[in-house]
């Protein structure tokens, strides 16, 4: 193999993500192969194949748990990536860090992508009690001692990008807006066709509102007819068994995890999006997905009414804001956008424009190309 060849081979690891996470292997590897990288992608228990220019690569399985995972996973991964030698790893879960501090060591250019906040999301970690505050500080610290040593840093929000630029001064924003390709502009159906529903798509949680979101559905007035559609698994069995004997369930339709044509599908045919998140540290200067996915299907979205969020929903006029504590306020916001069809119509054309033309995948994965040319332009100078 010429040293040329050798430097547009390219490697993304996860130990956490599945092989087909849509940021990593969607929108990023898919990206960087049309770009005329050799890219190969590492995940545990995935199955050895190639597809869409990407080679993917099985690295054990995903049994054991995370105890496991953390140890002899991320240990198999370590000996795959040394043995594929490519000129670039871009690595995606913190606990792959180390893995990413010894390949810079051989002299490997090391990426780090931060898809969240850790330490801000440890606070939110119910499970973990007393701790959550204790571990933080210390989680961030390894974290940044790690990153201060890689050669780049990609940041998925705004304020995670602020965070590490703190911490390594090539620290580069690439949004994870969706792929509008996905999405038909304006849905499937006429909106006058569409079903009385709420959409909402993702891990379905109580820091995530789904307590209040099914309370919102009990109050609705009479003679308001209105679905939530549940796509997504309940990070705590115990949290649906509850709500399941609640008077809002009987308003409720669960769908599972839903594939990308199943999202859209489901997006085409609704009238709204739901993204109620609690006001956690991590969670009110987030920008979920799934909200800009509502935009790119053309509904409108009902938004916790965050800084960040009243910035991008007012400026663009594509939704409505309310207090996610409020189920009450969340009520009056689904009835407003079950019921005012024109209103509702035109709050999510205004969505759709905005991803059309600013927030989308495209602009974002051309970012970061220009980082990875960069960096192996100045290794191939070197």
């Amino acid at each position: 193999m010429t040293g040329e060849c050798r430097t547009r081979r390219v490697c993304h690891l996860t130990s956490v993500h599945r092989p087909d996470d849509v940021r990593i292997f969607a929108k990023e590897c898919r990206t960087l192969a049309s770009a005329g990288y050799e890219v190969h992608l590492l995940a545990v228990g995935a199955q050895t194949a190639s597809r869409d220019g990407v080679t993917v690569h099985g690295v054990g399985d995903r049994s054991g748990g995370r105890l496991r995972r953390m140890t002899v996973s991320v240990s198999s991964l370590h000996r795959a990536a040394i043995a594929l030698d490519a000129a670039l790893y871009h690595l995606h879960d913190p606990e792959l860090l180390p893995v990413g501090v010894r390949l810079r060591a051989r002299g490997k250019i090391v990426v780090y992508d931060a898809h969240e906040d850790l330490p801000r999301d440890l606070l939110s970690k119910r499970y973990l009690g007393p701790f959550r505050r204790p571990m933080s500080w210390p989680v961030e610290r390894l974290e940044n001692v790690a990153c201060r040593r890689l050669s780049a840093v990609v940041a998925a929000t705004p304020a995670i990008r602020d965070r590490f630029a703190e911490v390594n001064g090539r620290t580069v924003l690439v949004n994870n807006y969706p792929l509008i390709d996905e999405f038909v502009s304006g849905g499937d159906a006429r909106w006058s066709a569409r079903a009385a529903s709420v959409a909402y798509v993702g891990g379905i949680s109580r820091h995530r509102g789904i307590g209040e979101a099914v309370a919102a559905m009990a109050r609705l007035p009479p003679g308001v007819d209105g679905t939530l559609d549940l796509a997504g698994s309940f990070a705590d069995p115990t949290l649906r068994d509850a709500l399941s004997r609640t008077d809002g369930w009987r308003r409720v339709r669960e769908h599972g995890i839903l594939d990308r044509e199943g999202v859209r599908r489901l997006l085409s045919k609704a009238r709204a999006g739901l993204v109620g998140f609690h006001p956690t540290p991590a969670q009110v200067v987030a920008q979920p997905i799934k909200m800009f996915e509502y935009m790119a299907a053309g509904i409108p979205v009902i938004a916790s009414d965050f800084p960040l969020w009243r910035r991008l929903i007012e400026g663009a006029r594509c939704g409505v804001l309310v207090d996610p504590t409020n189920a009450s306020a969340i009520a009056s916001a689904v009835q407003f956008l079950l019921t005012t069809h024109d209103e509702a119509e035109e709050m999510g054309r205004r969505g759709r424009r905005l991803v059309e033309e600013t927030c989308n995948w495209r602009l974002e994965g051309e970012k970061l190309v220009r980082l990875y040319d960069d960096l192996l332009g100045e290794l191939q100078a070197s």
